[in-house]
């Protein structure tokens, strides 16, 4: 399925997800590069995640889950 065609429920969680972490990240202190640099990724891909531009790879979820010490069902659910 192309990325263009998906149902808009799954666009709003993918929002929804950004939120959550961007929210995560400011309550753990940390800037949008200093996030990038624990998961390995340039802040502007943080920016693309917290804002629904691109959506985040599980390994991604994973990695931000550890670096912003918050469970992974708090970022996803």
């Amino acid at each position: 399925m192309p990325l263009d065609s998906l149902p808009e429920w799954a666009l709003a969680q993918q929002r929804v997800i950004g939120e959550r972490i961007r929210a995560a990240r400011r309550q753990a202190g940390m800037s949008q590069v200093q996030l990038g640099e624990a998961v390995g990724r340039d802040h502007k891909t943080v920016h693309r995640w917290e804002t629904a531009l691109t959506a985040p790879t599980l390994m991604d979820l994973i990695l931000i889950a550890h670096a912003v010490n918050v469970p992974l069902a708090e970022l996803v659910r």
